[in-house]
């Protein structure tokens, strides 16, 4: 990172960029869905994480004295925290709806946690976005299954995307040493012990959809740390083009 976060304002900012990295990847659907009813659907994802990505900026931003659309389109690619599963291409549906699912049982268990936490806005934020959380989680479960145990094109798509995708999930549930007395204050939650609660209700979930959830190892990801992949990169030159082109413009 390039710059020094305070601990609750980097936990801001790690959680406003994962919602908005993954809502725009979500938004190059757009006119792109493989059926008009599931263009739609993307979008709306698209648009509800990328509100709450404004809640957290916005939390952040009186505390670091910035605008949200400082925070979301002026700051260079070190110091983006967003995880590596999120920045990674859409590909296919399949690899989408796995990215997608993946990313939906954190969040869900994520929020459940925040609901809980001392810092009242935090815990605010938290059960307004629940609401939204469960829907994707729905969403993205009951297309899992559904291509999954479909044809044996859309199996084998799903089970490569799987394969692919897996090993960037270790990231979501690791904790960053820079939160720690966060954890011990009661700000946010042990994010390590949000794994083991839900592990098995993703494997059902994988089980009914006749996939292999793999065994593979998790990758050296440091994107808490400002280090991501080539992928980001792309991702904001396009994110931050109109306020970089224009500075100051605003809607």
């Amino acid at each position: 990172m390039d710059e020094q976060w305070q601990p609750l304002d980097h936990f801001l900012l790690m959680r406003g960029d994962d919602c908005l990295i993954l809502g725009h990847r979500l938004s190059e659907w757009c006119g792109h869905g493989p059926i008009l009813e599931q263009d739609m659907a993307l979008t709306n994802i698209s648009l509800d994480l990328i509100g709450q990505a404004r809640l957290y900026y916005q939390l952040a931003g009186e505390r670091l004295g910035r605008s949200e659309d400082q925070l979301a389109y002026l700051r260079n690619e070190r110091n983006y925290l967003n995880a590596w599963l999120v920045e990674q291409p859409n590909g296919d549906f399949a690899h989408t709806i796995v990215r997608q699912f993946f990313f939906d049982w954190y969040e869900n268990a994520l929020l459940e946690a925040l609901e809980r936490s001392k810092n009242d806005r935090l815990a605010a934020i938290a059960a307004k976005s629940l609401k939204e959380a469960r829907y994707h989680r729905q969403y993205s479960c009951e297309w899992v299954i559904r291509l999954g145990d479909g044809t044996e094109e859309s199996h084998r798509r799903m089970q490569a995307a799987l394969d692919r995708l897996t090993p960037y999930v270790g990231e979501l549930y690791q904790n960053h040493a820079f939160h720690a007395s966060l954890i011990d204050d009661q700000v946010i939650p042990d994010i390590a012990g949000l794994w083991s609660p839900i592990e098995q209700q993703m494997v059902e979930v994988i089980r009914e959809s006749t996939l292999t959830f793999p065994v593979m190892p998790s990758l050296p990801a440091r994107g808490r740390e400002g280090i991501h992949t080539e992928h980001l990169g792309f991702v904001l030159t396009e994110l931050q083009y109109m306020q970089r082109a224009y500075p100051g413009s605003t809607w």
